[in-house]
């Protein structure tokens, strides 16, 4: 069972044109910054939105494909969905939305509520059958929405921010929940969420969308060690450039340049970790290969570590202890000195 999909359309101020291809046993997490398109392609996927153009196949079945003026609609459709907000039906306890979509489907009151017990009692929620939306927790709320999406049986699972409705002290337990749901379910699963956490956690690949294109697939392993924008860079947390090589030289093409410790030719990025940038507040002695002047514009401290926002021919986030933050007074900004090892500058090809 796969999904293989390439969404054209447009929407407001969004030109979407993604391609997503979801292997069976996969769990594929979207991640993206606002206004990337998460939600649209979801919705999509799902048919609450027509395509202008590619097409969606589920398990080699042709769901939409507007060249050929095929187009299921939603209610046709294998998918079950999970809403960011859940949509949970406030007049119908929660036995009864989990049935309601066996009921859209042909089946007899009694054996649809039958069946919705049944997966409440999977999700751990059999006392609270005859609860309605507003009696449930969030993470209670939560359970009930994926059983209602679950008991149609789907060949397509797709989860809005599932986890973003609830608090903090919730989510860690909901979402080892979840987890344990996912794995459980035989068919393709696909989820958003802008928390890369969650979608480490949740899934086997992630899939990166920027302005409604893919900027960068793989596992969450390949997506960290190599990011390819600087929202990806931002998530990770280490600063990131594109540049071109020649030697042992990238050239960033606003003047600066950064020495590498590799000898390479062409179109690369290059990633430096914050803990590899070192601060000074005059130039350092020695012959450090990358030296730049700046100016320290904030300080974040978490917990052990300060996180240094560095303005300048190179900006650059550095991270020092808090003791040296408080030594080098660099919460009072002013002018400093930031210099990095060609060692410790990381370059692979655009």
């Amino acid at each position: 069972m796969t999904l293989e999909a390439t969404v054209r359309l447009g929407l407001g101020g969004l030109d979407m044109d993604v391609a997503l291809w979801v292997e069976p046993g996969e769990v594929v997490a979207v991640l993206g910054p606002n206004g990337a398109g998460k939600t649209t392609l979801l919705r999509a996927l799902a048919g609450l939105l027509p395509l202008s153009g590619g097409r969606v196949l589920l398990d080699g079945v042709v769901l939409e494909d507007p060249a050929r003026a095929i187009r299921m609609p939603p209610e046709r459709r294998p998918i079950g969905v999970v809403f960011q907000d859940y949509l949970l039906f406030p007049h119908l306890d929660a036995v009864e939305n989990v049935a309601f979509g066996l009921r859209c489907r042909g089946v007899s009151p009694p054996v649809a509520r039958a069946h919705g017990l049944d997966w409440l009692e999977r999700m751990g929620m059999a006392d609270h059958g005859r609860a309605r939306p507003a009696e449930l927790s969030g993470g209670q709320a939560q359970r009930v929405a994926l059983a209602r999406a679950l008991a149609v049986n789907p060949r397509l699972l797709l989860l809005d921010e599932p986890l973003s409705a609830l608090d903090a002290s919730s989510r860690t337990e909901v979402r080892r929940d979840l987890r344990r749901h996912l794995q459980s379910f035989n068919g393709i699963r696909v989820l958003v969420t802008h928390d890369p956490l969650e979608a480490a956690f949740l899934s086997d690949r992630l899939v990166v969308i920027e302005r409604g294109r893919v900027v960068q697939t793989g596992s969450a392993a390949e997506v960290t060690q190599k990011p390819r924008s600087r929202y990806v860079a931002d998530l990770v947390g280490v600063n990131l450039f594109r540049g071109h090589a020649a030697g042992d030289r990238v050239e960033l093409g606003d003047g600066s340049s950064l020495t590498i410790g590799d000898r390479l030719e062409g179109e690369v990025f290059a990633v430096i970790h914050p803990r590899a940038v070192a601060v000074y507040r005059s130039r350092p002695d020695g012959t450090p290969r990358n030296v730049f002047p700046g100016k320290a514009d904030a300080v974040d401290v978490h917990a052990d570590r300060a996180r240094v926002h560095v303005s300048g021919p190179l900006p650059l986030v550095a991270e020092v202890t808090p003791g040296a933050a408080e030594a080098l007074r660099l919460a009072e900004g002013g002018a400093v000195w930031i210099s990095v090892k060609a060692t410790e500058v990381s370059v692979y090809p655009v």
